[in-house]
């Protein structure tokens, strides 16, 4: 599998993307150094106890029209259980194989179709130790408008991601099946925030992303995919999915230095923009405890 070759995606992953300089120790003792340095910048803004939000202006094609809305990104770790896939409560006392720690992402979005509005969230679950855990654990995703809800659950097992599916559409729930293994397009967001060197640069297979299945009413599968980087300017890298048997392609926009904010993406679908979403305001904060009226004031903070 290949891997991106950018110097900059090595500086920032928790272990080293190449091979030492076994001719001199010096140089070995120097990029020891360096890695223990770029882990030390990664513990110090994932693991301090504040998440990273950040409000996107949001366009979203719905019914053949552009609707303004917007975009929140929330991202933090959190102590998760391997064989429950859910937050562990009493981390300490749950055995080390049990005890994973993940970048969750909740992704919301919120935006109005004439009299009535939608709002869409997905939560992303991938470990921190990508060397140890490859995969995303879970993946879920929960849709609301006036006509009725949905939710779309994947859990990564020995054989794959199975998918539970529940819907208000007759053709859509509710199933359960094996979707196998494969990547996730909505584990790119969390992969590049982790190291973006862990994403492959070749052909791979890949499951669409859920707010894409729900709003197109696709039916979840792998789909063969290639994913690019693309650096035109100094600060920020493009990240690109191009589905080869699906007019689909996502193009993520990050900072090419850590912590790889997110910020911009693009959907085509068809030939057409359905989603654009831009960088609005970032904060940092434990929103958990903020939820008295008396913080309702961050939220100009993320420009929603």
């Amino acid at each position: 599998m290949k891997y991106i070759p950018f110097a900059f995606l090595c500086l920032f992953s928790l272990t080293s993307c190449g091979e030492p300089n076994v001719d001199n120790p010096s140089n070995n003792s120097a990029k020891a150094s360096l890695v223990s340095q770029e882990a030390n910048l990664f513990n110090n803004y994932w693991y301090s106890g504040q998440a990273e939000l950040t409000g996107y202006q949001l366009e979203q094609n719905r019914y053949g029209e552009v609707r303004v809305g917007h975009a929140v990104m929330v991202f933090v770790t959190e102590p998760f259980s391997a064989e429950k896939q859910v937050k562990l409560d009493y981390p300490n006392q749950a055995p080390e194989s049990d005890n994973i720690s993940v970048l969750k992402l909740n992704a919301l979005r919120k935006f109005t179709t004439g009299i009535y509005d939608y709002s869409m969230m997905n939560s992303v679950f991938t470990p921190v130790s990508l060397d140890k855990n490859p995969h995303t654990l879970k993946l879920t995703c929960s849709a609301q408008d006036w006509c009725g809800h949905s939710f779309t659950q994947l859990n990564y097992r020995e054989d794959g991601y199975q998918l539970q599916e529940f819907s208000y559409f007759e053709g859509e729930g509710d199933k359960n099946k094996n979707l196998g293994d494969a990547l996730l397009e909505d584990e790119i967001f969390t992969r590049l925030r982790i190291n973006p060197a862990s994403l492959p640069t070749e052909s791979v297979e890949l499951i669409p992303g859920l707010f894409f299945s729900r709003t197109a009413h696709v039916k979840l599968k792998p789909k063969k995919a290639r994913i690019s980087f693309k650096s035109e300017k100094e600060a920020s890298t493009q990240c690109i999915i191009e589905y080869l048997h699906l007019d689909r392609t996502v193009k993520i926009d990050f900072s090419s230095n850590f912590p790889h904010e997110i910020l911009s993406w693009e959907e085509i679908d068809n030939g057409k923009t359905t989603v654009r979403a831009t960088k609005a305001k970032s904060i940092r904060s434990p929103y958990w405890d903020r939820n008295a009226t008396k913080y309702e004031y961050l939220r100009d903070s993320l420009g929603i």
